[in-house]
């Protein structure tokens, strides 16, 4: 149980329960009452601050509306583990006083500066996955017998190669697995020799922004556009040119347009044309080559992120724009997170050979190498057959739970939320009716305990309409009309305060 310290000043004028409520929520907030803390009942912590007990039951009550506690039957009152979406850009630095700031700060480098006062959302899971949180793959359907038996042959006499440090581009075996998929499944051009193991897709994004990018560089960006991309780009002190995103994903001729008036050279273009991040279009062919050519032009680096190309449901995707690429201008990026587990942390970076070389010191130097044996459990897992099993197992179960909630949104959210369904991918966006704003309404939800980011904050700029981007994948049939459920009642609430401000 916490032992909470507020200090009380009965001669201010705030009321003795907004100055608890602000010492509590500060204490949240600035990581002192960490998530599942317990706090002292009302009349202990009454008692210890010569209060009344309806004092303090006033400022939990506040509390517990806020979202910031939560109250269990019969077990007390928590902090909750996750704080509403907005809170969660507030650092703990501004809720320090500047004196103790200027006094404590420690002495880092100006990147390090950045990266402390850039307003980015940390990650917070619950132990149990909540509707509708997006990129989460179906953990509970991985086939963990297979992989324990592969495990097991490996761990039962390891090859002693295996015990050492490893190669930094990677196990080869491994590397080879993955070309022979990426040949055969995406269209992707390449040899063992331009393959790099990584640590998943967010190690990948940070190796091109170190090697490729220089402070004061220029990326095209698609907006709206990935939350991980954008923020390994912009601590990387890069400037991001916004490029809008359409039915046919990137809009490239808006962007060369914009170009040639602003007269700009950008480094790099990062684009996700398999299915855009998070509008789940995709990039047309005719857009592709013009692209490619663009960059060849230019001399420009691609990154293409191909994070979720494995769940398509209906017809065969379009070629990965690396196998398009005749120029050698494409580094692609893929990653095994939401194709088996997040947890096993592994991906993979197919690079042009002139830039092999540079990408294989700079992995040495972020963390030598991955996991060598989890690398060959992987590489027996792909090359028996398994992963192409599982991810058919997965296609249809996805399928059928974006279905499930298709449904269950035109049961219980229309006239809220108009959700149409997609033809590939992890997630659908709900578009919200118009003068709603999607940071109020995800804020709404999360209260109801339904996680749905708002589209607004993956825009550089004013989104012309808001919506919510909502995950299935990794949640049952059940939990999505659960989840469906809170959130009818989360908007519901939204439309009713919008009606009564107009």
């Amino acid at each position: 149980m916490a032992l909470v310290s507020i200090e009380l000043d009965r001669q201010a004028t705030a009321p003795l329960f907004q100055q608890i409520y602000e010492g509590l929520r500060e204490a949240i907030l600035t990581g002192q009452l960490e998530g599942g803390t317990r706090l002292p009942p009302t009349r202990e912590l009454a008692q210890e601050l010569h209060v009344s007990r309806n004092t303090i039951v006033n400022a939990f009550e506040q509390l517990i509306a806020e979202g910031y506690l939560e109250g269990k039957v019969g077990a007390g009152t928590y902090v909750t583990h996750v704080l509403p979406e907005d809170l969660l850009h507030i650092r703990n630095a501004s809720h320090i006083t500047s004196s103790y700031r200027s006094a404590h700060r420690p002495s880092i480098s100006r990147r390090g500066a950045l990266i402390t006062e850039r307003a980015i959302a940390p990650i917070h899971y619950a132990d149990t996955p909540r509707a509708f949180q997006p990129g989460l793959p179906a953990v509970d359907r991985f086939p963990f017998e297979i992989w324990s038996k592969l495990s097991a042959r490996y761990w039962r006499n390891p090859p002693l190669s295996l015990l050492r440090y490893g190669d930094p581009q990677g196990y080869r075996p491994l590397r080879e697995a993955i070309v022979s998929y990426l040949k055969a499944a995406r269209g992707v051009r390449c040899e063992a020799e331009q393959v790099i193991i990584i640590s998943g897709s967010q190690q990948a994004l940070d190796l091109t922004a170190r090697i490729l990018l220089d402070p004061g560089d220029t990326i095209y960006f698609e907006d709206p556009g990935y939350l991980g991309a954008r923020h390994v780009f912009t601590n990387a002190g890069a400037g991001l040119i916004p490029v809008s995103v359409d039915h046919d994903g990137m809009n490239v001729d808006a962007a060369i347009a914009q170009a040639r008036v602003q007269r700009q050279q950008a480094q790099l273009i990062y684009v996700t044309p398999s299915h855009q991040y998070p509008m789940g279009v995709t990039l047309s062919m005719q857009r592709r080559f013009k692209l490619l050519e663009w960059a060849a032009q230019t001399g420009m680096w691609i990154l293409e992120d191909d994070y979720d190309s494995e769940f398509r449901y209906e017809g065969r995707p379009l070629q990965a724009l690396q196998g398009l690429d005749t120029g050698g201008r494409v580094i692609y990026m893929g990653s095994f997170s939401k194709a088996l587990l997040p947890s096993l942390r592994l991906g993979y970076l197919v690079v042009p050979p002139s830039l092999v070389e540079t990408f294989v010191k700079a992995r040495a130097l972020a963390d030598r190498h991955s996991p060598s044996i989890e690398q060959a459990i992987l590489a027996a897992f792909i090359n028996e057959g398994h992963f192409t099993r599982h991810l058919r197992r997965m296609r249809q179960l996805y399928h059928e739970r974006q279905m499930t909630l298709i449904d269950a949104a035109h049961m219980h959210l229309a006239g809220l939320l108009d959700i149409e369904p997609s033809e590939t991918g992890m997630h659908v966006v709900g578009w919200l009716g118009r003068g709603i704003d999607d940071h109020l309404a995800a804020q709404q939800a999360l209260l109801h305990n339904v996680d749905a980011p708002p589209l607004s904050a993956y825009c550089l700029n004013s989104p012309s309409q808001h919506g919510l981007v909502l995950g299935y994948t990794g949640i049952d049939s059940d939990a999505i009309h659960a989840g469906t459920r809170r959130l009818t009642q989360a908007l519901e609430s939204v439309e009713q305060a919008a009606r009564l401000a107009r």
